[in-house]
């Protein structure tokens, strides 16, 4: 997919040309969201549109940051399908759809490959291998994989054997205190961590400067890197004041329903650049 851009010269005359168009896949919020899985919050009320509203808002947000919204609807029997990330991982060279590791979300594998099918050669983890697209962060050519109650040992070396000869180094990591690696650690540039300190091992990281979130905020290591901008959510002022601080800009949305289901800003799309 291509659109035509708009630029300038060293003389300032205006120059046209084409440039692929980023595309970010995302999925609708089920009309049983509430039923969605849990591991570490209580079960509280969700205000289904409410969460469809903040989402589209967030689908906005992605937009406005020059992306291409693809949008997969989702059915009563999936209530996680908004949380795509977990379905697959998409790399330059190839993507790999997952095996999730509640067996209740395995029916949303079918589309989402489908869909990435378009752009990307498709791997897939299979059987024994668990693994969410939550747990996999990936920082330039390193692939940080989190064993969690969600992934094992057996989808981290089928993920490094489909990645190693591409160049990709891929590290198991411990996860502990969260669901997903991501809700403990991710990317703001390929050397640049946003972390909670608590829930990582520094030794695993080795290389990168942490950007540490405030720790009365604990839950603000979530974010969302896109080419010219991070989307963040408002919840966590501190930690967001820390990010600005690095000079990097800022996309603030409200989340705040959608959190409700363990979700973060990275849960909900799929960056296919």
């Amino acid at each position: 997919m291509s659109s035509r851009s708009q630029a300038y010269d060293q003389a300032g005359q205006q120059r046209s040309y084409d440039q692929p168009v980023p595309i970010a896949l995302t999925r609708d919020v089920s009309s049983r969201f509430g039923e969605c899985e849990l591991t570490h919050l209580a079960r509280v009320p969700i205000d289904i549109d409410l969460a469809r509203l903040q989402h589209r808002r967030y689908e906005e947000a992605l937009q406005d940051a020059g992306l291409s919204v693809e949008h997969l609807a989702a059915g009563p029997e999936m209530p996680d399908s908004v949380f795509v990330e977990d379905i697959a991982v998409v790399f330059d060279e190839l993507a790999i759809v997952t095996r999730p590791g509640a067996a209740s979300r395995r029916a949303e594998t079918s589309a989402v490959a489908a869909a990435l099918a378009c752009h990307r050669s498709i791997h897939t983890i299979q059987a024994p291998g668990t693994v969410d697209g939550g747990d996999v962060l990936v920082a330039g050519r390193r692939v940080f994989v989190g064993r969690s109650t969600r992934t094992n040992d057996a989808a981290v070396a089928q993920a490094r054997q489909m990645l190693s000869p591409f160049g990709y180094t891929v590290c198991a990591v411990d996860v502990t205190g969260c669901l997903h690696l991501k809700s403990a650690v991710t990317a703001l540039a390929d050397n640049l961590l946003l972390a909670n300190p608590a829930w990582i091992d520094r030794a695993a990281f080795v290389g990168f400067e942490l950007v540490e979130v405030d720790p009365l905020e604990p839950m603000a290591a979530n974010a969302l890197r896109l080419d010219d901008r991070v989307i963040y959510p408002t919840a966590f002022p501190r930690s967001a004041e820390r990010i600005a601080r690095r000079g990097l800009r800022l996309e603030l949305i409200d989340p705040s329903e959608l959190a409700k289901a363990e979700g973060g800003v990275t849960c909900w799309s799929l960056i296919i650049r």
